[in-house]
């Protein structure tokens, strides 16, 4: 069996200014580090990992902090899986919170079909909404190192939203008088032709 193997860092900062403290946390979340407790966080080992933490590493000494970088791997099968398990419920906590934003992407495309407001303007804002959707589940993924439970209920949620929005685009295209058949045919009273 192939042992994981992560990177440790343990930091410590100034707690003022509490925004370069916060900016560290922010970056160290961003990259997808769990916590393992306060200064000390945990990432898969990769060279891409090794190299944006020394990056935060050096962040940490510029603001006059401490910091610590080792690489590290767990005693037994059951630690391992201690460490996985933070890292996928980790996970599954940003796609539930993906999931309920595709639930609210869903429901207004169900209020703009009972209204039958049927308009570019709102296929437009619905399409941009469904492309930022698309966006927050590939850098959900991106953090994914496990593959979290909920991510394949995240893809079944996109795909539904993705039909939704076709869906709801034939229905505008068929509401537009230029689209309806027989409209290209008719001449326009103004011309002279």
């Amino acid at each position: 069996m192939m042992q994981n193997s992560w990177l440790l860092l343990t930091y410590k900062v100034p707690p003022e200014p509490a925004a370069k403290r916060i900016a560290v946390w922010r970056k160290l979340k961003g990259m997808g580090a769990v916590y393992l407790q306060n200064g000390v966080c945990l990432l898969p080992k990769s060279d891409d990992h090794v190299r944006r933490l020394r990056v935060v590493e050096n962040d940490v000494a510029e603001i006059g902090g401490e910091a610590v970088l080792l690489e590290t791997v767990g005693l037994d099968p059951a630690q391992e899986q201690k460490v996985i398990d933070r890292f996928t419920a980790d996970r599954d906590e940003a796609y539930r919170e993906f999931i309920g934003k595709c639930a609210d992407f869903e429901a207004e495309i169900a209020k703009e079909t009972a209204a039958e407001h049927f308009t570019y303007a709102e296929l437009e804002e619905n399409d941009e909404d469904l492309e930022k959707l698309k966006g927050w589940l590939a850098k959900i993924r991106k953090l994914d190192f496990y593959n979290a439970p909920l991510s394949a209920d995240a893809d079944k949620r996109l795909n539904h939203c993705t039909a939704l929005l076709e869906a709801y685009a034939k229905r505008v295209f068929e509401a537009q008088e230029e689209n309806r058949p027989g409209a290209s045919t008719r001449q326009n009273p103004n011309d002279k032709t």
